[in-house]
């Protein structure tokens, strides 16, 4: 079994590819993996195993036809994670999230297609969805993005879609909550405000703190992928949740008491334009079908990416305070 893995150095594909490498999943204990990222920003090659003997890295762009053509050859299934993904630099600059996200999913599949490799499991997001008031989307609900993040997604979805419906390959599809865990990149809430934390500094907050989001540990995340990967039906789409609904303020609440300060550490700014107030997810497709349960309890898994980041300065300081 060889896999390949785009946007392999990012923060949840490399917590895929160290769980496939550690023998984590039944059956693909001896899986080669072919870890591809282009390494911007948010990918680090500090996130991957060192000299792994069934890991292979290769740098490369997924909007590049002719790196894809090479490397493709060979590979039994693709994990699509590759991606733009900052709401925030969504709004300041759009172009690179059309880009990579649509026509890098777009040249992927083509290239797919012209090598053989059938099986993709493209990695998508709730903010497809837009914001919902009350309930939870099922995967039946309609499309309606409101940043331009969540509109190229949405938009590489369709074409994911269309290349099953249109060629017949065997896709699946994957919508799941925010994701928290190590390797996360400092831009992002959750290690934004550890850090800071960290640093004796303040906890930016947006508008009143009340939007309201899901959070899903990475680790239960990879588990459901690895899950679709496997048993998902061509054409299917997937929510997964991680059963824990928070206001941001509740959420800096927990991380507050985690280092036993005060409100006064909070510092509120500005709200984004466009910012959702609430997603929240229907994952009962994934749970019947699959046998998908989250299994890290958030309070411990909270407390353990403390931990991760208060030991692994290293890491994140040279990227936090480059910005």
């Amino acid at each position: 079994m060889r896999i390949l893995v785009t946007g392999a150095a990012g923060f949840i594909g490399s917590n895929y590819v160290r769980e496939l490498l550690g023998g984590s999943y039944a059956g693909y204990e001896t899986a080669r993996v072919t870890a591809l990222d282009c390494l911007t920003y948010a990918g680090n090659l500090a996130n991957l195993p060192t000299g792994h003997p069934r890991l292979e890295v290769v740098r490369a762009d997924v909007r590049s036809r002719d790196a894809l053509l090479d490397v493709l050859p060979g590979h039994d299934a693709v994990v699509h994670f590759a991606a733009e993904s900052h709401v925030d630099r969504s709004v300041a600059d759009a172009a690179p999230f059309f880009s990579t996200n649509v026509l890098g999913t777009q040249n992927l599949l083509d290239c797919c297609l012209a090598t053989g490799v059938s099986r993709v499991v493209h990695i998508s997001t709730d903010e497809v969805y837009g914001s919902i008031a009350e309930g939870s989307w099922d995967e039946a609900q309609p499309l309606l993005p409101n940043s331009p993040y969540a509109a190229s997604k949405a938009a590489s979805d369709l074409v994911a879609r269309s290349y099953w419906r249109t060629h017949g390959m065997d896709i699946s599809i994957t919508r799941c909550a925010n994701n928290y865990g190590p390797y996360q990149n400092a831009e992002k809430a959750i290690p934004r405000f550890v850090t800071s934390l960290l640093d004796g500094g303040t906890v930016p907050l947006y508008g009143d703190g009340r939007n309201v989001r899901e959070w899903l540990h990475v680790a239960d995340h990879c588990r459901a992928v690895q899950l679709v990967l496997e048993k998902g039906r061509a054409g299917g789409i997937y929510n997964v949740s991680g059963e824990t609904e928070l206001t941001n303020l509740q959420l800096v609440g927990h991380l507050l008491e985690l280092f036993d300060v005060g409100p006064e550490r909070i510092r509120w700014v500005t709200d984004r334009k466009g910012h959702d107030l609430r997603y929240s997810l229907d994952d009962g497709l994934i749970r019947r079908e699959l046998g998908y349960r989250p299994q890290v309890d958030f309070r411990q898994g909270l407390a353990e990416v403390v931990e991760w980041y208060r030991g692994h300065r290293d890491w994140w300081e040279p990227g936090k305070h480059s910005e």
